[in-house]
């Protein structure tokens, strides 16, 4: 029984790993030169400020048995039913023959550049939670002219819940990622205005709600019903942004030493190809269960399972999961 598995995020390494420990034998795909590329430069996951440097690890650590053989810079580009099984197509141009697939192939982050109305790669003022991240986790938090700043902006649902992007759904973390970011920016910084921009929040998790509530009470974090509706830059290399209060029906200004802009996730380039090639394609690009209660995990299609953001937008222990049930899955299959 040949078993592979497409992309080595959170749930393709999970799924790997439980059935590694069943005595399975697992080939696992990467396109990258290494595992986990969304979660490797993370700073602090939420809820707990858990160090994204040690889930790195001690998911990296589940992958060191015999019965997992990783493929690294080595992604899957094509894929087609046979009749006992699937052909894989590699980014080498190389085949492989597997009994049973499971699509872990992830997401990709929205491309702000996309809004042009916020000035993303135009102002150097203007950037990602990904380049926040970043800057927390290097801790080298500055604007365009390298200075400490005095005021931070975070923009929710860029890229999510947009008619214009054609994206309706929401990406499930960006409310409180800029609640963790934000908090974590008031720590060091004490002195800065932090400024959160919102049509509503979503606290869905345990303890999120808690979270929220902290960042005002403790940390002075000041959130705004309402968004942006254009950024500019200023002659000082700042950024103006022009929004409306809606709780207070006005017209809002503000300038601002840094823009963050809290980009959703869309589905990546490797899950749509791959989804369409299979014929489980869904809603946005994303790849299509068979039931979303009783058959997450399940396709259409005899021995292709799939699992973690290439469905839809998850958290990291979202993915974990779904990488466990997706095992349990191919396990009973083969059972």
């Amino acid at each position: 029984m040949t078993i592979s598995i497409i992309g080595a995020g959170p749930s393709g390494i999970e799924a790997a790993s439980v059935l590694a420990k069943q005595g399975m034998a697992v080939t696992l795909f990467e396109k990258d030169p290494s595992p986990l590329k969304n979660i490797a430069d993370k700073a602090f996951l939420f809820p707990n400020f858990a160090a994204a440097s040690e889930i790195v690890e001690q998911l990296n650590k589940k992958l060191m048995t015999p019965n997992i053989t990783q493929r690294l810079d080595c992604g899957i580009t094509g894929m087609e039913r046979e009749e006992h099984g699937w052909k894989l197509t590699d980014s080498k141009g190389e085949t492989h023959y597997s009994d049973i697939v499971v699509m872990a192939t992830g997401y990709t982050p929205f491309d702000a550049r996309r809004k042009e109305e916020l000035g993303y790669g135009i102002y150097g003022g203007v950037v990602t939670s990904l380049e926040m991240e970043k800057m927390i986790r290097y801790d080298k938090i500055v604007n365009s002219m390298g200075e400490t700043p005095k005021r931070v902006v975070f923009l929710q649902c860029v890229g999510s819940r947009d008619e214009k992007t054609g994206n309706h759904y929401c990406s499930k973390v960006c409310c409180v990622t800029a609640v963790k970011q934000a908090i974590e920016l008031k720590k060091r910084m004490p002195d800065t205005e932090v400024y959160v921009f919102y049509m509503d929040l979503r606290m869905w998790g345990q303890h999120f709600e808690e979270l929220y509530r902290e960042s005002q009470q403790d940390y002075g974090v000041r959130y705004v019903r309402g968004r942006i509706s254009e950024a500019s830059g200023t002659f000082d290399g700042r950024v103006q942004v022009k929004a409306e209060d809606t709780l207070m029906g006005l017209p809002l200004k503000m300038t601002t030493d840094l823009l963050v802009l809290m980009v959703g996730m869309e589905a990546s380039e490797g899950t749509r190809c791959l989804a369409k090639e299979a014929g489980i394609c869904g809603e946005y690009g994303f790849a299509q269960s068979v039931d979303p209660h009783l058959g997450d995990c399940l396709t259409a299609e005899n021995g292709l399972f799939v699992c973690g953001a290439c469905k839809r937008p998850m958290s990291i222990n979202d993915a974990v999961n779904d990488g466990r049930s997706a095992a349990l899955a191919v396990l009973d299959s083969i059972n």
